[in-house]
């Protein structure tokens, strides 16, 4: 059935088909008796699945990232299509429109996508009231935080923390995007004396609120494992509750698309399939270095049951999908709670 939905989907731009599809999650609000159909033929609920993450508590491992609810529209309603946390954002301080149309690129060959969206969205203060009016959830709220655009990197730790002690009351957690590949410069702020700087204002600023809430870092496929070293150095020392394991790739290596169609695209982050492998990698590595004690979000190239099931097997505590859930349809959140239900991760 799916496949059907997303063959008619695909005939669209991939931005236009994203917001029918954010129109059609919206409606569910409105039709009596469908979110409960949905958490039926949609969700699964078991003991099993529950996990105890840097203090929150998650009904099951698998959550959607950042990118797809940007402005906090839809997040309240995703819970009844299984995940049991959504990441909003990335969120700025100012609106700002993101880059020039079209952005956003499929590479059906590839089972893959590029977009160079730009931080595209509506601004801390509306985000704040759409936030405040959804007070009964059923998802974990995680808050994706970045710079505005047009701010230079010297001036990148006021925009964060703005954006930080703005989002504080309504959000469970927090994402700081500095790894982002379709913001100039931001990659930057991933260097070793950008980062310690901007992670240290952080957990400061937080030692002054009443509620501790959760800071991760979301760190870059591209990055060389030394520098992965440098980072987990930093979040080891400024007190950094975990880490999302990836981001986009600016890379094009082994694609299967021609070479003149994705040099008509152009710049941009890719996601899905040719990010499996190394998400894996640094995921375990991740793991590895730090013996188990870091939490771990994987997030970058999940796009079967088995790969979600490697990404747990490999050392990550929870798991976010982007393409793959665009790719996979409704269904595939519910297909890997069943695989991860016959294994037993964790110890739990």
């Amino acid at each position: 059935m799916y496949r059907i939905i997303r063959f008619l989907l695909f005939l669209l731009p991939a931005e236009k088909s994203h917001g029918l599809v954010m129109f059609l999650i919206k409606s569910v609000r409105y039709i009596p008796c469908l979110p409960c159909l949905l958490r039926l033929f949609l969700s699964v609920k078991n003991k099993s699945l529950e996990r105890e993450i840097f203090g929150l508590t998650f009904r099951n491992p698998v959550g959607l990232a950042a990118g797809f609810d940007k402005n906090a529209e839809i997040f309240d309603v995703l819970g009844n299509f299984g995940f049991s946390f959504v990441e909003i954002g990335t969120v700025t301080p100012k609106a700002q429109p993101g880059n020039p149309r079209p952005r956003s690129f499929r590479l059906k060959k590839d089972n893959a996508l590029v977009n160079r969206m730009g931080f595209n969205n509506d601004g801390l203060s509306e985000i704040i009231k759409r936030l405040r009016k959804k007070t009964d959830r059923t998802v974990t709220v995680g808050g994706n935080i970045g710079k505005n655009t047009m701010v230079p990197n010297t001036d990148a730790v006021g925009d964060y923390l703005k954006t930080f002690k703005g989002l504080y009351d309504y959000v469970d957690y927090f994402t700081v995007n500095v790894s982002c590949p379709n913001v100039e410069n931001l990659t930057q702020l991933q260097n070793k004396t950008e980062l310690e700087i901007l992670l240290k204002s952080l957990v400061n600023e937080r030692k002054y609120m009443d509620v501790y809430k959760p800071i991760l870092v979301k760190i870059s496929p591209d990055l060389s494992f030394e520098q992965i070293d440098d980072t987990l150095y930093i979040i080891r020392e400024t007190g950094i509750d975990g880490v999302v394991a990836t981001n986009t790739t600016g890379l094009r290596e082994g694609l299967k698309t021609p070479v003149k169609e994705i040099e008509g695209i152009g710049q941009g982050g890719l996601s899905g399939q040719p990010l499996t492998k190394r998400s894996l990698e640094i995921v375990r590595y991740i793991h590895e270095q730090t013996g188990g004690k870091l939490p771990i979000i994987a997030v970058g190239g999940i796009m079967t049951v088995a790969d979600a099931v490697n990404m747990i097997e490999a050392g990550a505590d929870l798991i976010q999908l982007y393409s793959g859930y665009i790719y996979r349809g409704p269904c595939f959140v519910k297909r890997i709670l069943k695989a991860l239900m016959k294994i037993n991760p964790k110890g739990q």
